[in-house]
């Protein structure tokens, strides 16, 4: 029997032809997670956007980050480098520019000056009274948020007593609207920035592990404010036994709760709320680290009053 070298020839050729739409398709695939993490590591090593606290998330090839650039130049250098990464499909600027003061200042009302009556004249008749002015509206008044005014937020990212350091800045979301006389006052959404006030770690056996945290500033609208909270601190002693509470002075105003109704990464682990109550340790590690998972649901009080503009 006599081998048909030109059917072989057209039958291989069919299968990598039909293999070849496939191996292109697999080669298209965006890896979202290697792009947030290359345009994480550009803007640390970009002397223009290094100082900006921004987090960076991709879907899809679509790019979203949100934070704080040190000023409009950062920004735009930001826009820059997520525009440039190969494979992004879309950018979404949700970041906000730090203002050079947060304090709210109003203008004193002109005062209307007094009508004043001719002087009298002897051969001619008194004038006819002016008419009174018109009544002018009230202009709206800022908007002023006491102390003892609760945020909950929702962390951004992981904190942790071991791997935290002293100072360093956190991210966060406002979780619920606040309102002031039953009037939205900030907007659920908002961005929200924190520092990292103590963060000990545990030693495997003795010592105490800590993690203490409070919230610095506020972004409302395309402005930034700087706030002062009550710190959340939360220690943990000998065999996992663990302490809470809010310092700084005043009633306690922190809890943190697990994730927020419908889910997330914090949900089930607890909650504790009461006089004294402040911050919990979010999970424990082997060695009784103080963990706060991503997606946290953490209560802040204002120890400072914060005065927003008129809305």
């Amino acid at each position: 029997m006599d081998f048909d070298f030109k059917r072989a020839g057209i039958a291989v050729l069919s299968g990598t032809l039909l293999l070849f739409p496939i191996a292109c398709s697999n080669s298209k695939k965006i890896d979202d997670n290697a792009i947030a993490k290359d345009i994480q590591a550009k803007l640390a090593a970009d002397p223009a956007t290094s100082d900006s606290t921004v987090t960076v998330s991709s879907t899809d090839g679509k790019v979203t980050y949100k934070g704080i650039a040190k000023d409009v130049s950062a920004q735009q250098k930001l826009a820059q480098i997520a525009h440039e990464e190969p494979g992004t499909t879309g950018v979404d600027d949700q970041t906000a520019v730090v203002s050079s003061s947060g304090a709210v200042q109003q203008a004193a009302e002109p005062q209307a000056a007094e009508p004043q009556a001719p002087p009298p004249q002897e051969s001619t008749p008194a004038p006819k009274p002016m008419p009174p002015p018109p009544v002018q509206a009230p202009k709206p008044q800022p908007i002023v948020l006491p102390a003892g005014t609760a945020l909950v937020v929702t962390v951004d990212q992981a904190l942790s007593s071991k791997t935290s350091q002293v100072g360093s800045t956190f991210l966060a979301t406002l979780a619920q609207p606040v309102t002031i006389h039953g009037k939205s006052a900030i907007p659920k959404g908002s961005s929200v920035t924190g520092t990292v006030i103590t963060a000990k770690a545990k030693g495997k056996i003795k010592g105490e592990g800590q993690l203490a945290v409070a919230l610095t500033s506020i972004t409302v609208g395309d402005k930034n404010y700087p706030i002062q909270t009550e710190t959340l601190d939360s220690t943990v002693k000998g065999k996992g036994k663990r302490t809470a509470a809010t310092t700084g002075g005043g009633a306690a105003g922190g809890a943190l709760i697990g994730g927020l109704a419908g889910g997330g990464k914090g949900a089930g682990i607890g909650a504790l709320v009461g006089a004294g109550a402040g911050l919990v340790g979010g999970a424990f590690t082997g060695n009784k680290q103080i963990e706060i998972p991503a997606e946290t649901a953490l209560t802040f009080t204002l120890s400072n009053s914060v005065t927003l503009p008129p809305r």
